[in-house]
């Protein structure tokens, strides 16, 4: 169970291994995700209708969006902007879950509510979301501005990326779209720990350690709670991103029509009024792809590895008592 638990048979993970599986949790995720990620990003920046009825932009389908990536800019095209988007995982992963335990066992042990609830989950879920965006945002920009250019490329490496943002845009440049980001992390982030809490409790009672049966519920429970969450606080996500390539022009006029924008309120007029309600909904599709398969990936791999090392830890206790007894 993630979270704190009273009731658990196992102690509750110490923040260093909150922290590694976290981490290692969003590694594994990132890479698995990562092509649906771009897609997701070039449909999402994309001024002119997605549509495969009435096509007016560069994409208007996921298939034919990934076969003109793929031959236009090659197979590691899908995986721009991967360094970053690394980085963005691991320190997100690592802070998020860390927070998460922390702020579930404070809830706990100091207000009368019971950790074990959903509404616990969504609130704790939430800050503890936050407190990793505002850590990582400038790496979600620089993975943005990496994902979202064609070619030739502007930025040819990371270290390039950010000297060059930093010199022109100003040191603020990391964190465009963070208020945007804010509005709908909180709740998104709060939804899908929500959820995924309601879905563990309706599969029945938690499986121990070593059943593989646990670890397949928690990424089914896991997906289910990543497109709900992402279907409800996705227009922010859309803000965000069209926020985060403001003095990125250049580079984009290729694909397509390029919009400016002076802050969210102007970008949520400026889509209503040229792209219509659809237009907050761009990209919805590869994104509920990448939410189940992100959210349950993440779940999945977090308790796996947790589990992992308190296995370690109960092989070496065990051992350590034979030892011991042998020595008696």
């Amino acid at each position: 169970m993630v979270g704190y638990d009273p009731r658990a048979q196992t102690a509750a993970p110490t923040p260093e291994e909150a922290a590694l599986s976290g981490s290692a949790a969003g590694m594994v995720t990132r890479a698995l995700i990562s092509p649906f990620d771009v897609i997701k990003i070039r449909f999402q920046l994309q001024i002119e209708r997605v549509s495969s009825r009435r096509p007016e932009g560069k994409y208007w389908g996921i298939f034919q969006a990934s076969r003109r990536i793929y031959s236009e800019e090659g197979l590691s095209a899908f995986w721009k902007g991967h360094i970053p988007a690394q980085l963005l995982s691991i320190c997100y992963g690592a802070v998020q879950f860390v927070s998460f335990e922390f702020l579930t066992e404070v809830v706990h042990k100091s207000t009368p509510y019971d950790s074990r609830t959903s509404g616990v989950h969504f609130f704790c879920g939430g800050l503890a979301a936050c407190s990793a965006t505002v850590a990582c945002q400038p790496l979600d920009t620089l993975r943005t501005r990496f994902a979202a250019q064609g070619e030739p490329k502007v930025y040819s490496n990371l270290r390039y990326a950010v000297s060059t943002m930093w010199r022109f845009e100003g040191p603020m440049t990391f964190y465009r779209g963070l208020s945007p980001t804010l509005v709908a992390v909180f709740p998104y982030a709060g939804l899908q720990f929500f959820f995924y809490n309601v879905f563990k409790q309706l599969s029945g009672p938690s499986s121990t350690s070593r059943d593989s049966g646990g670890n397949v519920r928690s990424l089914i429970c896991g997906s289910g709670a990543g497109m709900i969450s992402k279907t409800l606080t996705y227009p922010f996500d859309l803000f965000k991103k069209r926020l985060q390539v403001r003095g990125f022009e250049k580079a984009r006029a290729r694909f397509g029509k390029v919009q400016t924008y002076t802050g969210l309120t102007d970008c949520a007029v400026q889509i209503a009024k040229e792209e219509g309600i659809r237009g907050f909904f761009k990209g919805l599709s590869p994104s509920l792809l990448k939410a189940a398969l992100s959210t349950g990936f993440t779940f999945f791999w977090y308790e796996f590895f947790l589990n992992v090392m308190r296995n370690i830890k109960e092989e070496r206790r065990t051992d350590d008592l034979g030892e011991d007894n042998k020595g008696r």
